[in-house]
Order: C-alpha cells, then sequence, then structure tokens
C-alpha cells in the first residue's frame, strides 16, 4: 500500500513558490538549507563548461531535492517528502542567470528585448532513496524595450534574484507579447508537473 504523506517540505526561500503552494492548498514547511560543515548540503549552481540549459538546471534541482533530504535528516525531523525546484532562462542555447546589479540587469534584459527565449523550470520531489522531477519548458515572445523602459523597470527592484532579471508576475508582465508554456513555470514552479509529482508520493492532489 502507498504511503499518504499529508504535507511537504520546501526547499526555497522563493516567495512566488510559497504562494503557488498555498494556491493549491498544499501543506508544506519552508526548509532552510543551512550550510554546515559537518556535512556537505552546499549546492553548486555555477554552470559547468559545456553544460547545456537542460542539463543544468536539472542538475541543480536535483542537488537541491537530495541536499533537502539529507538537511531533514541531519536534523531529525518528520519524514514527509522534499520538494525543490530550479529555474533558468535561455537565449540561443546560453544560460541568463540572475542579475549582479542593476547594470546587469540592463544588460540581460536589453539581450532579451525584442527576442524569444525559454524558461525552463525543473521542479523535484526526494523521499528516502527515491527522486523523481519533471521539467517544464516555456517559450516567451518579449516586445522590444526602450532604454527609459528598461530604467523604469529597474527602479521597481523586482530584477533582483530573479532568472533573466525579471518577473512575469510583476511589472515585466507588460513586456510578454506572447507565451508558449506554463506561466506558472515562468514564476519557478509549474503546476502540473507538481501535481503529478505530488501524486507519485502520495499526497492527496489538489
Amino acid at each position: 500500500m502507498r504511503t499518504k504523506h499529508q504535507r511537504i517540505y520546501l526547499a526555497s526561500q522563493s516567495p512566488r513558490r510559497r504562494e503557488l503552494l498555498k494556491q493549491m492548498g498544499v501543506h508544506y514547511e519552508v526548509l532552510l538549507l543551512r550550510n554546515d560543515p559537518r556535512r556537505n548540503v552546499h549546492v553548486d549552481e555555477t554552470p559547468h563548461e559545456g553544460e547545456d540549459p537542460v542539463a543544468y538546471v536539472q542538475r541543480v534541482c536535483h542537488d537541491k531535492a537530495r541536499a533537502g533530504w539529507d538537511t531533514l535528516v541531519f536534523r531529525n525531523l518528520p519524514l514527509f517528502p522534499v520538494l525543490a525546484a530550479d529555474t533558468t532562462v535561455t537565449l540561443d542555447g546560453k544560460i541568463i542567470g540572475k542579475p549582479d546589479d542593476n547594470k546587469h540587469a540592463a544588460e540581460i534584459l536589453r539581450l532579451l528585448s525584442g527576442t524569444q527565449h525559454q524558461v525552463l523550470t525543473a521542479v523535484a520531489i526526494a523521499f528516502k532513496e527515491r527522486l523523481e522531477m519533471r521539467l517544464s519548458t516555456t517559450t516567451i515572445t518579449f516586445d522590444k524595450l526602450s532604454e527609459e523602459r528598461i530604467n523604469r523597470y529597474l527602479l521597481t527592484n523586482e530584477a533582483h534574484d530573479k532568472a533573466g532579471a525579471y518577473g512575469i508576475q510583476g511589472h515585466a508582465g507588460a513586456f510578454v507579447k506572447h507565451i508558449d508554456g506554463s506561466y506558472t513555470g515562468v514564476m519557478g514552479l509549474p503546476l502540473y508537473e507538481t501535481v503529478e509529482l505530488l501524486k507519485l508520493f502520495g499526497y492527496p492532489a489538489p
């Protein structure tokens, strides 16, 4: 008989992912991955040489989920599934990461201006030795962005800590001419794929 889980852990500090889980009525606790010299929970988010965007986002997501599971075991917390996700933006096969500052964010937005790019979000759940993953791929077509428009957007401070220097759920939603794929995947947690995983681990699906 399959084990039934009434709650999960979320190995992410993203407020967007928390909001989306609440939207679905999923009961969760945030699991913070603190570095500890007695255990190896560090997740290397630096792209490896020659690593393509799909392999990159899946590797980071896998490592986050596994590190989350190791963390709850180390802390002797109740054993429930650990959900982790990672999002990256790719343009012409190149990984577009998070901006270092406003100058870098402006450079990224100029690159994306008037183009089609992909947003890749991998989501995984780990429980004991088992780990399952799904990948969401969404194509976004951006409007042509003037310097004035970019600068106005940077004043909102929404570009910080976001892959591709924008959040679709905020002011930058107006940059999007067309979306082909998962809106919630672009936000950071594709709901369809997440529900598929929850079912696999015995969580009552929304």
